[in-house]
């Protein structure tokens, strides 16, 4: 622990020095020998007995996770590498592959104007990211880069076409899969000299080869994934769609592939919109069914998103506030057949944003104008005709709406009243479906109201204060939170909050999780401290999320490029 300290400190006291030298001292010219770029993240936490949550650490309370990774650029050449240290272990609910130090991801890349080649590890997506995306996340702990060769290649503006091979990242080895990729980008707009509009068509193919050890498989070693998108603008308005198609494949259940269960799978994208200066509106329609996608068929609904291999987050507002992340909607794009009463194939659903500013010096708008938000999302199980045995199978009607799963209704009102005071208030309804998102039981309503004052004074120092509170019908019922935060300055930041389930029908259950800390900017390093409880639930970052356990600790976190 110490060593690691030390480590620390040195590491943060070189970046400081090398910034402050490169602001004072006029660079001189030189020849070119190539740039080195890259970062260092870490993060670590001292985990703490609480017998009020009754959270007993192992005797490894101290986890940290450490990311550092250097580039260098010469000309069309670049070369990176990733180093990652787990020491002594890594946080608490991450995938147990991360463990010690090792080599993360190295690559080689050469590129030019119209050639692009990659060999070692890459990120790549095609189109919406539902038949393929990699990417890394460290606060989700996702790193599903592949391991192979990409080419990239333009022979005119208007045309880009992509292949690639590799096997995916699975912590510090592979998964034991090929994976195979084709996509090309046409620019019909660019291709007949069209200004007025942009029309773009895509054209994607993935393949996932997998050798099981089932005797006698009722289902080919490769599943193909074919993939059509449209995109036209013209001037505010847009609007796009995507069709994807995934060839026939084992249904996963419980991480056990299904041998008589085969069954095809779909996704449909179609999002559309109008903005100009003061209103816009965004609207989102999504069918999925059957579309989980994993480079190992059994690694299916693993904890850690692990080889993952497509992307599909949840269509609904990422909400800031804290009570309304405690029902956090997940999408629900696979096959799942636990028990007779609980069947699904998918989902189907949508979100619809709409935010509207009324003009300064207008009724509503005010001296200085007022902006309105409003969001509705709902998502609902796929209808049709569903067989548990005998044999188990399902035939779904491709617009038919089943059970409800999810819906979230939210308006918000952002009024900066003077040059010092700037308030935001929020209303959101939501419904959550236990029973059919976390397949356990239950059904839970909420009404949630927050309001945010923030008031600045002498230039750089501002206090926020936000106050939350949640009717739920149901599970835990009411909870109210509260937000404290100064900002003394461009550099230092300093909160404090509370979480409380007051309301909890389990008078031993309603426990307050605080927390308090400060953040520390220089440039483009910061360090945070954290003191406090974590709710344990979901993280979510984008749509995706992980599940974080309950807990008690001191969290330091770092993070600095050059």
């Amino acid at each position: 622990m110490k060593n690691y300290l030390t480590l620390l400190l040195v590491l943060l006291s070189t970046v400081f020095y090398a910034q402050e030298q490169t602001q004072e001292q006029p660079q001189e010219p030189k020849k070119d020998y190539g740039r080195v770029f890259g970062g260092f993240e870490s993060n670590s936490q001292w985990y703490l007995n609480d017998k009020n949550l009754h959270i007993a650490h192992p005797e490894d309370s101290f986890r940290s996770n450490n990311y550092l990774f250097l580039n260098y650029n010469y000309k069309r050449w670049t070369v990176g590498i990733q180093g990652e240290a787990y020491e002594p272990n890594a946080l608490l609910n991450y995938n147990p592959k991360y463990e010690k130090t090792n080599v993360s991801t190295c690559f080689i890349q050469y590129k030019s104007d119209k050639l692009d080649v990659t060999a070692g590890y890459f990120y790549e997506q095609f189109g919406s990211g539902l038949v393929l995306r990699s990417w890394e996340d460290r606060a989700l702990g996702i790193n599903n880069a592949l391991r192979g060769g990409r080419i990239i290649y333009k022979p005119v503006s208007y045309l880009a076409f992509t292949g690639l091979y590799g096997q995916q990242k699975s912590g510090f080895d592979v998964a034991n899969a090929d994976i195979f990729g084709f996509n090309s980008e046409i620019g019909i707009s660019d291709m007949f000299k069209i200004e007025s509009s942009d029309l773009t068509l895509g054209f994607s193919y993935v393949g996932r080869d997998e050798v099981t050890g089932i005797v006698n498989p009722n289902f080919e070693s490769l599943t193909n994934v074919f993939s059509g998108r449209i995109s036209f603008s013209h001037n505010a308005f847009y609007l796009s769609s995507e069709y994807d198609f995934k060839s026939e494949d084992a249904v996963v259940e419980v991480q056990k592939i299904e041998n008589d269960f085969v069954k095809p799978g779909s996704a449909f994208l179609l999002n559309m919109g109008y903005s100009k200066k003061g209103f816009g509106v965004d609207a989102t329609f999504r069918r999925l069914e059957n579309m989980t996608f994993f480079s190992e068929r059994a690694a299916k609904g693993n904890l850690y998103n692990d080889k993952i291999m497509n992307f599909i987050p949840s269509l609904t507002k990422q909400h800031h506030n804290s009570l309304a992340n405690i029902y956090v909607y997940q999408a629900q794009a696979g096959v799942s057949f636990p028990d007779e009463g609980l069947l699904k194939s998918g989902e189907i659903g949508g979100q619809v944003d709409v935010f509207y500013n009324f003009k300064k010096e207008s009724a509503l708008g005010g001296k200085n104008g007022t902006k309105v938000s409003f969001n509705a999302s709902n998502w609902y199980g796929l209808s049709g005709l569903y067989s548990f045995a005998d044999p188990r199978d399902y035939k779904t009607d491709f617009l038919g709406f089943g059970e409800k799963y999810f819906s979230d209704y939210n308006i918000e009102i952002d009024k900066k009243i003077s040059d010092k005071w700037h308030t935001i208030l929020t209303y959101i309804n939501q419904y959550y479906n236990k029973k059919f998102i976390e397949e356990t039981s239950g059904l839970v309503k909420t009404n949630i109201v927050s309001a945010e004052v923030t008031y600045a004074f002498m230039e750089v120092k501002s206090i926020r204060l936000l106050g939350e509170h949640m009717w739920a019908d149901s599970d835990k019922k009411n909870w109210v939170a509260g937000t404290l935060e100064f900002n003394a300055n461009k550099k230092w930041s300093f909160y404090c909050s509370d979480l409380y389930n007051y309301g909890n029908d389990h008078v031993e259950k309603r426990k307050h999780y605080y927390n308090i800390g400060s953040a520390f900017r220089q440039n483009s390093t910061r360090v945070a401290l954290n003191y406090g409880r974590q709710r344990g639930g979901l993280l979510c970052v984008g749509g995706v999320c992980r599940f974080v356990p309950e807990s008690t600790g001191l969290s330091l976190s770092i993070s600095t490029a050059f």
